[in-house]
């Protein structure tokens, strides 16, 4: 399980160019995030504020309206995994270094130019698409039976009754 956070400044995004060292995505484009720790399995939110104050030392007073966006399911070798991807907006643009990677500030009519994991792409897509709504989305991925290329399907985090 991975919490992340889209962090907007302006019409800019915080994102990080990882690190060649780092096994996961080495030298890709991702946002600030992380794996889950046991105690925190049930609690992703205060997993993705731990994640972004270690990887840029913004406390949850630099942040305004962190809100729970995606959760994105896909099975991986019979492994169920989640990722849980928050947006919110920084209050300050100074950050600290992180031995992860480097972090940049990206304009957002730049962001799709890199070389952006399969999953976190797909969820930037359909968010500069759709925009921040009053629900979370819920994507599943999976190969499309007609063309056996990846994609992601998307459904509203809705209670049925409405």
């Amino acid at each position: 399980m991975m919490a992340a956070a889209m962090l907007f400044h302006g019409d800019e995004l915080l994102m990080m160019e990882r690190s060649m060292e780092r096994t996961l995505n080495p030298g890709m484009w991702a946002a600030v995030g992380g794996h889950l720790e046991p105690d925190e399995l049930s609690r992703p939110r205060d997993a993705c504020l731990r994640e972004i104050f270690e990887e840029t030392g913004f406390s949850p007073d630099d942040i305004a309206e962190l809100t729970l966006r995606y959760i994105l399911l896909r099975n991986k070798d019979g492994e169920l995994r989640q990722q849980f991807i928050y947006s919110g907006h920084a209050n300050r643009k100074d950050f600290v270094d992180t031995d992860e990677g480097k972090l940049h500030w990206i304009p957002l009519a730049q962001v799709l130019d890199r070389d952006i994991p399969y999953i976190f792409r797909m969820a930037l897509e359909h968010y500069f698409r759709i925009g921040p709504g009053e629900h979370a989305w819920v994507g599943i991925a999976g190969l499309d039976p007609s063309t056996g290329q990846p994609r992601v399907d998307w459904v509203p985090l809705t209670d049925p009754r409405y």
